[in-house]
């Protein structure tokens, strides 16, 4: 693979993981209030190297996947967004199984300066060019704001609400994008 950007934007290049990446990828979930939002504490190295296999695999067997994110002309990772094959398991009725996922992590020190609703739409456009027709989900936990902002600027809707079975579970918004 290569370090070459796969998209660019006026401010951003996004390029495919590569397994040099681990290290950026454990720094951009390190901090606690950039995954408050993501679930389940996964920021361990362990966690991370099989969201990278699964960013790998994504883009092996379904010719999309997540992207790293970094200002113009630097190695600096600051987000990882894009979109994803996913399964999530919560079965055939809520769509999210089985299905291309957006997803967006912004390091919080790049929030509030338009850095995921800029990328994720030159993701969205790139996806909309490759795979025409294809239906797009997200999820978003109810109380992430920000996000679901940027979900609406992308033209996603809302179509359901999830509670995951575990204890204490936040509820999911879940949304769709329908070319």
């Amino acid at each position: 693979m290569t370090d070459e950007p796969l998209l660019k934007t006026d401010r951003f290049e996004l390029r495919r993981p590569t397994v040099t990446d681990l290290d950026s990828l454990c720094a951009l979930v390190e901090d606690e209030e950039t995954r408050r939002f993501l679930g389940p504490d996964r920021s361990g190295r362990q966690a991370q190297f099989e969201r990278l296999l699964r960013v790998a695999g994504s883009w092996s067997l379904y010719g999309y996947g997540a992207l790293l994110v970094r200002p113009a002309g630097s190695n600096e990772v600051i987000g990882s967004c894009g979109i994803f094959h996913s399964w999530r398991g919560f079965g055939p009725e809520l769509g999210m199984d089985d299905v291309a996922e957006a997803g967006w992590i912004i390091r919080r020190d790049w929030w509030g300066k338009g850095v995921a609703s800029e990328v994720m739409a030159a993701v969205m456009a790139w996806f909309d060019t490759t795979h025409p027709g294809k239906r797009v989900a997200c999820m978003i936990e109810e109380g992430n704001v920000a996000s679901q902002r940027v979900a609406a600027r992308l033209g996603f809707e809302r179509y359901a609400s999830h509670v995951p079975e575990e204890d204490d579970p936040p509820t999911l918004i879940l949304l769709e994008r329908i070319q």
